[in-house]
């Protein structure tokens, strides 16, 4: 354990952690994960600080984009030139039409799987061949620094852990959750409708029942055995060696179960993610935490824990709230959030919209008095509605549909459509944190409507990999929904970047507005800024606060106009879909 001198204070802090795990197993698992420290202790003579807790700098400068490995599929026709991988065409492509953009890169899952594009993996340390390489993973992280997901609650039934625990060849043997196939699970919190127990035969021909959270062919890992922490330790280690500066913890709220509860942020959970924190912060890893937690609001804060947990958190009520306003034109309930949302000292906000997954239902819970009807604009709109199982029967739990499509009426032309989008974005540019585009979002697509069916799963309408030369002809054609997308949210991001009033620990404050009208003031002093988004495609107009009315000038940062105020003392109009800044003193 000679590591653990090197790490100060946070060395304590992990082994503290793993005693109120592990109880009278405590020193296993002490010596398991001491013995992965050592084991990687010359990566961290040479390529960290140990013992130096790295402070998380994100800044105005900071987006990050989202997108699949593979999202770009090869020229319809054609076959990709020798040496060419589908991690090498999407790093082509994002250099050619995001050039600086983005900070961080979040490739989803990029090991070889069984299903659920990636969710469901097989080998934690290659690089799925249908994608690339490791060097084709790190050449990526050269210009950028790379997301990297860490699938943590399940592995794949068909993947080398699961077969070796059939075998029951140890340590594997221990890997996995098994109960009684008739076990009561109607205290456990449920986010699909399937059984949780799935019947599987040994390979000596015993059948056990193995718990699966979100599919048949994904089993949930055991972190009550120490083993398959210090696996894990390894892997996050591993992954730090080849670059990568964020880990997503992917449905880290149903991590640990205990019989009799509802299996969901229990301590021991809240325990693991601390004792993480600990060892990235005693080991001086220039890495940050990242929850995913699609759950009501302050269950979802409560992963930052006391500054000892996530550096940072998915903002995952602002998708649906903000989806709200834009289909129903009322921007109450995302005001009145807004104006009470508390983001914990140090902790930092991953602000998105759209992602891989749909926009969750449950983290607008008690936020929206009736969210019926923004569940109905979305089928309107051509998206579906995924359950989850309640013990008062199945609930809405996600919706799935194109952002694009989401926030636009359904017979929206193309200028109005990318107009929402923009809009909608301008919401997450301006809340404190980092704002995050998927990849779907910033090129303007439109539903996959046949991918459902075709892929058996709902989410599929937001994951379709287009070719590289349907998006080159969509881009070359100035008027296209592609093209007035990426423009747009282009100049949004672009003009955030230079306005320090957009820092993530820069002052925020949401004015209390009624309408369409979405008002937030953020920065102070003179560099501050008062964000005016119109969330209807009807005109609306909104009256300056009293310190605001010395300003004479606005902004447009979608388009890079200038507007003029001169004459708008007792009330600004906003167009439909406009997204005007006022500035005390204007960038430079």
């Amino acid at each position: 354990m000679e590591i653990l001198s090197s790490m100060g204070p946070e060395g304590r802090k992990f082994i503290q952690s793993l005693e109120r795990i592990y109880g009278d197993r405590a020193a296993e698992a002490v010596r398991l994960a001491f013995d992965v420290l050592d084991r990687h202790h010359a990566e961290f003579a040479t390529e960290s600080r140990p013992g130096t807790a790295l402070p998380t700098r994100f800044t105005e400068k900071d987006a990050l984009l989202i997108t699949y490995g593979d999202m770009i599929a090869p020229e319809t026709g054609t076959t990709p030139e020798k040496g060419s991988t589908a991690l090498s065409r999407l790093g082509g492509f994002i250099d050619a039409h995001l050039p600086g953009l983005f900070s961080y890169l979040h490739i989803l899952p990029f090991c070889p799987y069984s299903s659920d594009d990636g969710f469901s993996v097989m080998d934690y340390r290659i690089v799925d061949p249908a994608l690339g390489t490791w060097i084709d993973v790190e050449a990526l992280g050269r210009s950028r620094r790379l997301a990297f997901d860490l699938v943590l609650n399940h592995a794949s039934a068909q993947g080398y852990w699961f077969k070796a625990f059939k075998a029951g060849t140890s340590p594997y043997d221990r890997f996995f959750i098994t109960r009684p196939l008739n076990y009561d699970s109607t205290t456990v919190l449920r986010p699909r409708t399937h059984p949780l127990i799935t019947p599987v035969q040994l390979d000596n021909g015993r059948i056990v029942g193995i718990w699966t959270t979100f599919s048949a062919d994904q089993v949930d890992l055991d972190f009550s055995e120490p083993a398959v922490f210090a696996e894990f330790m390894d892997i996050i280690l591993f992954y730090a060696a080849r670059g990568a500066r964020m880990l997503r913890l992917d449905a880290i709220a149903y991590l640990w179960k205990r019989d009799g509860t509802s299996c969901a942020h229990l301590s021991e959970t809240h325990e693991l993610v601390k004792a993480l924190r600990a060892m990235i912060d005693g080991l001086g890893l220039d890495l940050v935490l990242l929850t995913e937690t699609n759950v009501p609001h302050e269950e979802n804060l409560s992963y930052f824990g006391n500054g000892d947990e996530a550096h940072m958190v998915y903002n995952f009520s602002l998708p649906p709230l903000t989806l709200h306003a834009f289909a129903t034109g009322d921007a109450g309930p995302l005001s009145r959030w807004a104006a009470g949302l508390h983001v914990p000292e140090g902790g930092t906000m991953l602000n998105f919209l759209a992602s891989h997954d749909g926009i969750g239902v449950t983290p607008a819970r008690g936020l929206v008095d009736d969210f019926e009807q923004t569940i109905q604009a979305v089928q309107d709109r051509g998206g579906l509605v995924s359950y989850k199982a309640t013990a008062t029967g199945r609930v809405p739990y996600e919706l799935n549909i194109s952002w694009a499509d989401a926030v636009a009426r359904a017979d929206a032309d193309d200028a109005e459509r990318a107009k929402a989008l923009i809009a909608s974005y301008g919401v997450a540019c301006a809340m404190d944190g980092v704002p995050a585009v998927y990849f779907h979002s910033m090129f303007g697509s439109r539903n996959w409507t046949e991918g459902p069916e075709k892929l058996g799963y709902n989410r599929a309408i937001n994951r379709q990999r287009p070719g590289l030369d349907e998006l080159e002809a969509s881009l070359a054609d100035p008027d296209s929904l592609r093209a007035l997308a990426l423009a747009g949210l282009t100049s949004l991001l672009r003009e955030r970047a230079r306005r320090p009033a957009f820092s993530p620990a820069a002052a925020r404050k949401a004015l209390s507005t009624s309408g369409p009208v979405f008002l937030l003031e953020r920065g102070s002093g003179s560099s501050a800024v008062l964000v005016a988004i119109n969330c209807s495609r009807l005109a609306a107009s909104f009256a300056l606060p009293e310190r605001w009315q010395a300003a004479v000038r606005g902004f447009d940062p979608a388009s890079g106009h200038q507007v003029d105020l001169a004459q708008a003392r007792d009330g600004i109009a906003l167009a439909g879909y406009e997204v005007l800044w006022i500035e005390l003193t204007p960038a430079t």
